[in-house]
């Protein structure tokens, strides 16, 4: 028993070192243009989901799904330029954002995937190592009428975006 233990103690250094020796040896490419293995991609997704859910414990306020609060959001979702990045309905994503990876998600599935306070402190806290800035700066009831837009994205026609985010358009 003592040699099985001995070298399954020996497999586990030897991976570790060869591991190391692929990743810090600069074997391991991070460019943009190359697509990490499936098994790399698999694990970064459901790090980040688990993440996101043990961390995303405020409570929403009363009142955010409400027209006024989504409308808000939109507003804010212009102004802070989530558009583009995400796009939004009726808008398409900037030509910067095609070079993003992991690419931006699709919010409308997004905000069925997510509750509300997850999206918030996506919004707050950003996503390291996706290009999702934080806004933790900005105030919290502009981040949760954010959360409430995105929740409410799959319902969202172009032309109610272009009507409720032209006043963030129309700022010097």
């Amino acid at each position: 028993m003592r040699n099985f233990l001995a070298l399954i103690g020996l497999a586990a250094l030897l991976a570790g070192g060869g591991a190391a020796a692929f990743f810090f040896g600069g074997y391991y490419s991070v460019a943009t243009t190359a697509f990490e293995p499936e098994i790399v991609h698999w694990a970064l997704v459901n790090v980040r989901m688990a993440s996101v859910s043990r961390h995303a414990t405020d409570e929403a306020p009363a009142g955010l799904e409400t027209p006024a609060r989504q409308r808000a959001g939109a507003r804010a979702f212009a102004d802070r330029g989530c558009v583009n990045c995400h796009g939004a309905p009726g808008v398409e994503w900037a030509r910067f954002s095609e070079g993003l990876r992991p690419d931006p998600p699709d919010l409308k599935q997004v905000a069925r995937e997510r509750s509300v306070s997850e999206l918030f402190w996506v919004i707050k806290n950003g996503v390291n190592m996706t290009g999702m800035p934080g806004f933790g700066a900005a105030p919290d009831a502009e981040l949760w009428s954010i959360a409430s837009f995105v929740k409410a994205l799959p319902q969202v026609s172009p032309e109610d975006y272009k009507a409720w985010s032209v006043a963030a358009a129309a700022k010097p």
